[in-house]
């Protein structure tokens, strides 16, 4: 039985996986993923074909396998059973943080159309889904999975695992960051796995999309910080900038200059709210209670 009244697992492999704590998570995250995909950068082949599709699924577990596997090490079922309750109780989340990961990313890309027409940028800074993809099964279907599915297995491990973590050495800024470039080197790939967005109207570079993950990541610190560390809340942040982004997405010259505000959001969160909390309307950074009473 362990100090903090719970049991878990034994041996070296459980031993080694506290010890590194929170270091182990990056390694089995990367390792996994960057295992099971280099086979189809190596192929050529679309990442939907077959076998592709299912290596691509099996790597893009990595997040879900990291988290759950390490909240099994160190904290054993209790682990496990605040992962699950944090992704399902609704409570957590107040009222009027219901509208900023409803709406946060509708007003953002507007916002930043609108400082594109005032200064020249260009005259169609968005693109509206077609009306033919609305009424196509299989593209809405596309649409709805990238969005709301794909999320799943990252938020879970990320934030719900890795972030608390981090902020238990970190302040929340510098756990954002580190979580963020972690993140941003897991989807590297992406850009290079042939066919991924092709059911897409997003297409990214490497130059300008990476930066943008680290400053999401800083969002989601925000948005999990100032919810009571809700998974749930993250998970639909995160579902509705892919929402937005097919819906009414930005055209491609755009995005170097949504950098800037993105730079710009972080800015004021930062500046705001103290690279401390990173936190609105909650001033501290949330207290996760561990097994048998003890907090950090």
């Amino acid at each position: 039985m362990s100090t903090d009244g719970q049991r878990r697992p034994g041996g070296r492999t459980a031993l080694l996986a506290r010890t590194c704590t929170p270091w182990g998570f990056p390694v089995i995250y990367l390792g996994w993923a960057y295992l099971f995909w280099t086979p189809i950068l190596v192929s050529g082949e679309s990442v939907w074909s077959f076998p592709n599709a299912a290596l691509f699924l099996v790597g893009g577990t990595s997040p879900l396998l990291a988290g759950v596997l390490l909240s099994w090490f160190n904290y054993g079922r209790w682990g496990l059973r605040d992962l699950g309750d944090r992704l399902i109780d609704i409570r957590r989340i107040d009222p009027r943080w219901w509208l900023i990961l409803v709406l946060f990313w509708p007003a953002f890309n507007l916002c930043m159309a609108g400082v594109a027409l005032v200064f020249g940028i260009t005259s169609a800074p968005l693109e509206f889904v077609s009306p033919d993809r609305l009424f196509d099964p299989v593209a809405v279907v596309s649409i709805l999975v990238f969005a709301f599915v794909f999320p799943l297995p990252e938020e879970i491990g990320l934030r719900g695992y890795w972030l608390d973590q981090l902020q238990e050495r970190f302040s929340a800024l510098t756990a954002g960051l580190i979580n963020g470039t972690t993140w941003a080197i897991w989807h590297a790939p992406f850009v290079l796995l042939p066919g991924y967005y092709a059911q897409t109207t997003f297409q990214p570079e490497l130059s300008w999309w990476l930066p943008m993950l680290v400053f999401v990541a800083l969002f989601h610190v925000w948005v999990y910080n100032n919810t009571d560390r809700s998974i749930l809340a993250v998970l639909v942040f995160h579902a509705f900038v892919n929402l937005t982004g097919e819906v009414m997405g930005f055209a491609p010259e755009m995005y170097p200059f949504v950098l800037s505000g993105y730079v710009f959001v972080t800015t004021v969160l930062v500046f705001g709210w103290s690279p401390e909390s990173l936190c609105g309307w909650n001033r501290a950074r949330p207290t996760v209670t561990r097994p048998g009473g003890t907090s950090r």
